[in-house]
């Protein structure tokens, strides 16, 4: 169990609830203790600012037609089943040791350059347009991509279903939130509906638009947080790529 009365307790389940590697049966702990502890919130913000830049190392290219062919060819043959129980990590091995965290990492990366590489292939750049970003909003618990975001400067913000995500439950909704590096808190874009493209003005957003923004989808009341943060668990995030 995750003691969050500890300091260093807080930080590091933080960053496992960003990374998406806390424990199945902690996650609920921390998901009813962020809609009260703001310092609990801040934490996770922080733990986005550290570790969600690292898509900004992904250099965008322009992949040719073998892309695919050439990934599905390398792939390995899926491994045979594994029957015996897996054991569980030393209990004196520090979070941040624990391998399979970083191959959860990996994998993001990984997941992140593929998605990044289909957005610039389907579609090329305006040579017209100003300055373009792209974010890919991953869920934290399975690393899946939910939706694209397309910033164009001056111009407007685009939020893209990039898969199914299932039904909003009853009474509740999804807002939409933007926080620029280095900002206080995130600010609200609105609610979204599933499945649904949504399309806003540049103005809309708080100054300091550029690379390693941070955009989220957050499960909210029916008519959104009532307060100036989000209040539900984080359903989708991830920080903007410039292009």
């Amino acid at each position: 169990m995750i003691d969050l009365q500890d300091p260093e307790g807080r930080t590091a389940a933080a960053g496992e609830y960003v990374l998406g590697t806390l424990e199945p049966q902690d996650v609920a702990a921390f998901e009813a203790a962020l809609a009260h502890d703001r310092p609990l919130l801040a934490e996770v913000y922080a733990w986005q600012d550290r570790l969600l830049s690292l898509s900004a190392q992904a250099r965008p290219v322009l992949p040719g037609r073998q892309l695919w062919p050439r990934i599905e060819a390398s792939l390995p043959a899926p491994a045979p089943a594994r029957t015996t129980p897996t054991a569980a990590p030393a209990r004196g091995v520090p979070w941040w040791q624990r391998l399979r965290l970083w191959q959860g990492v990996s994998l993001a990366a990984v997941a992140a350059s593929l998605w990044m590489a289909v957005l610039l292939v389907e579609r090329a750049p305006d040579a017209d347009a100003g300055q373009r970003y792209v974010a890919l909003l991953q869920s934290p618990g399975d690393q899946s991509t939910g939706w694209v975001v397309e910033v164009v400067e001056g111009r407007t913000v685009r939020l893209v279903p990039a898969a199914d995500t299932g039904p909003v439950p009853a009474g509740r909704s999804l807002q939409f939130w933007t926080k620029p590096e280095g900002a206080a808190g995130p600010t609200s874009l609105g609610l979204v509906r599933a499945g649904q493209t949504l399309e806003l003005p540049v103005s809309r957003l708080p100054p300091g638009l550029g690379p390693r923004q941070l955009f989220e989808i957050t499960l909210e009341p029916e008519n959104g947080s009532p307060l100036d943060r989000p209040t539900g668990p984080i359903l989708y995030v991830g920080r903007t790529v410039g292009l």
